[in-house]
């Protein structure tokens, strides 16, 4: 599939986008999960203390899958730069175009992220 060079610098454009908020979300999780905790002192109960790690627990997660999403959208802006935009990274196959509206960092069609997801690739 070949993009005109007004839709690649649509998905150029919506990336960037993504990117900026990503990135956003990634910092404000992070400043939660590294600020210190104020509250906690000698009489604060050991309930609010596990309520207090899970929450950082959750907000870590939410900041591996944000950076996540970051590298996919770092890879899908390389493959713009690359002129492979839009080709799976597994089997070499197109990624039909809905896929890419919907989510513009895909670089994989949807059977081989299945496999990947699966451990079915090596």
């Amino acid at each position: 599939m070949r993009f005109t060079k007004a839709e690649l610098d649509k998905f150029k454009a919506r990336l960037e986008e993504l990117k900026i908020q990503h990135t956003h979300a990634l910092k404000g999780t992070s400043q939660e999960v590294t600020s210190p905790d104020e509250a906690r002192g000698v009489s604060q109960h050991h309930a609010d203390e596990g309520t207090d790690d899970f929450g950082r627990t959750i907000s870590i997660e939410v900041s591996s899958r944000e950076m996540g999403v970051l590298r996919q959208i770092d890879r899908a802006l390389a493959k713009i730069e690359e002129g492979s935009y839009g080709v799976c990274d597994i089997s070499s196959e197109e990624i039909p175009i809905k896929r890419l509206e919907a989510i513009p960092y895909a670089t994989m069609t949807v059977g081989s992220q299945d496999k990947l997801e699966k451990g079915l690739l090596a």
